[in-house]
């Protein structure tokens, strides 16, 4: 059981704002949502995972051994043995936070109504655009630049450090699949030529559960907790780091220990400062002792 005086925090710094934060050394956080519902998983010999669900519609890969730098992949298939209906791709650098949100979203979904995943319902004026909207309440703002000069619609954060492309139009299935020209392209980084940043894609037809989930986390005022020294896991340079200092027990966290210790100890008990059994008592010492 955790002392409740000691919250462990992973990491030594907070990165701000979160979307400068990179991926994290393991990819468990977001496989244990869909585990624990007793999806399957499955290891290739170079060091791949892939996790299934029970009916084999929706498949997830966590790549570090892929052949590009698509990390995560989650796709789902309304028929199992044919092309994915939609896709989600998460590049190598991508906070594993947000792919943590994506993924407790879909367990959650897919335990309510897996067959949910699949309808192809035409959203309610305006539901279609929630996850813009998510951005917008955190105070991002439209960059009609990217309108103009690529047509596109471009949300970008307050430091211009993040943002979402979404692609009107009709668009190809296969090339929304295959390449990074799929409906939604959320980006965190610098974007220009040869800098760090990571991206995360999903297609026309991704369950908007799943992309509300995905704007919520990326918009998160909130900061994530990084090491110092592990710089591949924030950038560099354009990231504000501040230290984690663990915080000093309430007065409750302290009265919660002391309740639970026995006023004295139990009759019979090892004292702590034994190894085996207890002492023998003076009355048992032979003679000259």
């Amino acid at each position: 059981m955790t002392s409740p005086i000691h919250h462990e925090v992973d990491g030594d710094v907070y990165v701000h704002p979160r979307h400068l934060a990179g991926s994290l050394n393991t990819g468990d956080a977001a496989l244990a949502p869909l585990l624990g519902l007793g999806w399957s998983i499955e290891h290739d010999d170079v060091g791949n995972v892939y996790v299934d669900a029970p009916d084999r519609r929706v498949r997830i890969g966590f790549l570090p051994e892929g052949q590009d730098d698509g990390l995560w992949r989650i796709n789902g298939y309304a028929d199992p043995f044919g092309p994915p209906t939609w896709g989600m791709c998460a590049s190598d650098a991508v906070p594993t936070e947000f792919v943590t949100a994506v993924t407790t979203v879909l367990a959650t979904e897919y335990a309510k109504d897996p067959e949910g995943l699949f309808e192809h319902v035409v959203p309610r004026k305006g539901e279609s655009f929630r996850p813009i909207q998510q951005l917008l309440d955190q105070d991002w703002r439209f960059d009609v630049t990217h309108l103009v000069l690529r047509d596109v619609y471009a949300v970008v954060a307050p430091d211009h450090l993040a943002g979402l492309d979404f692609l009107p139009g009709e668009l190809d299935p296969d090339v929304e699949l295959t390449t990074r020209g799929a409906r939604w392209e959320f980006w965190g980084g610098d974007k220009s030529p040869g800098t760090a940043h990571w991206y995360t894609t999903a297609t026309t037809r991704t369950p908007l559960p799943l992309l509300n989930a995905l704007a919520t986390s990326i918009s998160d005022p909130a900061p994530l907790p990084r090491w110092r020294k592990e710089t591949h896991s924030y950038i560099p340079g354009r990231a504000r780091l501040t230290p984690i200092r663990p915080q000093a027990p309430t007065p409750r966290d302290v009265a919660s220990v002391f309740a639970r210790r026995p006023a004295t100890a139990p009759a019979g008990s090892v004292p702590r400062w034994t190894t085996s059994s207890s002492p023998a008592s003076p009355a048992r010492r032979g003679p000259g002792r």
